[in-house]
């Protein structure tokens, strides 16, 4: 007897939704099968099952402040890391053993936050307009200022090594490619390459809030477009642009989690508090989910 196998393509969908829990989504990551969210007012990361999306417990964060506004997980080191814009932290969550916190100070308002290629933390901070680098345990190895038309930075990805995206707002709403590596003539680092957008607006070629950042395997950006409430979808070279409709409409999209190895995207919300899960998004060159 023939066993056939369907090949027919998955069609990327919304398959899951938690809920709203009485707080804006300042951050959401994945380890394991597990699905951490943190939220605003709440000085606690709450812990989901990722298979059934009930909660299992939740994970206290002494001294969070009211306002956390990213998280991202290490696989290598084992932890998780928020950013603290009120107190200017970064809190390093261990998933071992008590689930010890460890702190350390940043420049001012922390916000964007990402952990790199080489395992280490990356911010992004409105109040100094800085790109800082740590290690696991709060070293600080690079401490980038920002040109000035980034004016409040707002989510930062690594795309390559020494590369990341930052989102920003101020008189510009835009997205920007930058060398960190790249020493100007006045010593300065943290070269712009490339920008998309320009002021404030809803067309294609124009952004209104961009927010939390995710970048897949051909090197597309994914950008939480959070006054817009969409998902706005770049090419590589930041020339061209399309949305990713979402079925069930998004309210402020904020904090987004790509896990490349799942084809699972996870889109956090501060307008609406939820978190949407999308399936058998393999890349962002859908355009409806």
């Amino acid at each position: 007897m023939l066993n056939f196998v369907d090949t027919t393509p998955q069609v990327p969908t919304v398959t899951q939704v938690i809920p709203n829990a009485g707080n804006k989504v300042g951050g959401v990551a994945t380890l394991g099968n597990e699905v951490f969210v943190i939220r605003w007012n709440s000085q606690q990361i709450d812990v989901y099952n990722d298979n059934t999306f009930t909660r299992k417990r939740h994970i206290k964060v002494q001294g969070l402040g009211p306002k956390p506004c990213g998280l991202a997980a290490c696989g290598t080191n084992k932890c998780l890391y928020a950013s603290d814009t009120e107190n200017d932290i970064v809190h390093r969550v261990q998933l071992s053993g008590k689930n010890t916190v460890l702190q350390w100070s940043t420049a001012r308002q922390p916000t964007g936050i990402t952990v790199n290629s080489a395992n280490n933390v990356v911010v992004v901070t409105v109040g100094e307009r800085k790109l800082q680098e740590f290690t696991t345990g709060g070293i600080l190895l690079q401490n980038i200022q920002l040109q000035p038309d980034i004016e409040q930075p707002r989510g930062v990805i690594e795309v390559c090594n020494g590369f990341y995206v930052v989102s920003y707002e101020g008189l510009m709403h835009r997205v920007c490619l930058l060398d960190v590596g790249f020493v100007d003539l006045a010593g300065g680092r943290g070269t712009v390459l490339r920008r998309y957008g320009t002021k404030t607006g809803s067309g294609l070629t124009k952004l209104n809030g961009p927010a939390g950042l995710a970048v897949d395997k051909h090197g597309n950006i994914l950008v939480a477009d959070k006054d817009n409430n969409r998902l706005l979808v770049l090419d590589s070279s930041l020339t061209r642009a399309h949305k990713i409709a979402v079925s069930g409409r998004l309210k402020g999209p904020f904090s987004v989690w790509y896990d490349p190895s799942r084809a699972r995207l996870y889109i956090g919300e501060l307008g609406g508090g939820r978190v949407f899960v999308i399936d058998h998004l393999e890349d962002f060159t859908a355009e409806k989910v």
